[in-house]
Order: structure tokens, then sequence, then C-alpha cells
């Protein structure tokens, strides 16, 4: 199972699919490439419930799904570090990171709204909502809460 990352906006992110050469051929130059960006399909339509925005895309991660993004699992519900998920290195996961605020930056948008789950539990509520400026998406010990629902502020 995957971890996968919505986004909400007022306006549509442009498009992007993934592509999978484009990955492996970063890897030896320790880079990351460009994210993808998705229309929603039939199968995670459902997960728009939860945004206030009208738009409402995939991204996904140098992966193609979401699993390269720092996340942590949602355990007795809470977060605790043991459910960390890392799928990078530092470097590549701070070029990931980096590439997801340039991305949320590149909406013009003043807020945008995240919502980080497994894939297939579309129609599961939040277990966590949290207003973040997009700053702190580049610390090293940001990780996206499992089912964590965010406010994201773009300077």
């Amino acid at each position: 199972m995957c971890f996968v990352l919505y986004a909400g906006t007022t306006t549509p992110i442009s498009r992007k699919k993934w592509d999978k050469g484009e990955w492996h051929r970063s890897l030896s130059d320790k880079d990351v490439p460009g994210l993808s960006v998705e229309s929603l399909t039939a199968r995670d339509a459902a997960v728009k419930v939860h945004f206030s925005h009208p738009e409402v895309q995939y991204v996904g991660s140098s992966s193609g799904c979401g699993c390269d993004f720092p996340h942590a699992m949602c355990q007795n519900s809470g977060w605790p570090e043991l459910g960390y998920v890392e799928h990078l290195d530092g470097d590549q996961s701070a070029l990931l990171r980096q590439a997801l605020v340039s991305l949320l930056r590149a909406s013009r948008e003043k807020m945008v709204e995240l919502y980080g789950l497994w894939d297939g539990d579309f129609d599961l509520a939040p277990e966590a909502r949290e207003t973040i400026a997009a700053e702190e998406i580049l610390s090293p010990a940001f990780r996206f809460k499992e089912r964590g629902f965010y406010r994201v502020s773009i300077a």
C-alpha cells in the first residue's frame, strides 16, 4: 500500500505525468525529478469531500506515488517516531521537499490544502488538522502525518 498526497487549490495546478525514466536517470545524480500532478480519477474522487477548495489534484513524489514524501504512520491515534517512513537519503529528501514547496509556490495560491493518507482510504476523515507555513515542509524533521490535513500558507 502507498502513501498518497492530494492538494486542494482554487485553480488547477499544471498537470504533469510521472516519468519513471526521469527518476531512474536521476538516481545516479542524487537528484529528484519534478513532481507529478494528476487529476482525480473515479477511483480517488471520494477524497474531494475533505477539501474546501474546488480543485483537488493528486501530487506524486519521485516514486510516482507519495511514498517518497516523508511521512509518519498513525498508530493508536498518534504518530510515534517509530512510525516515520523515509525512502530517500537526506540529500534526495531535501530536494523532494524543495520541489514540493516550489510547486505550491508556483500555484500562486495564498493557502493550499494538503491531505496525506494511504491509497484507498479516500473517504476516511482526517485524524489531524494543522495550519503550517510552506517553509515548515523544508525542515528535515517535518513528516506528513498519515491522515493529516494541512492548510499551508504560501509566502
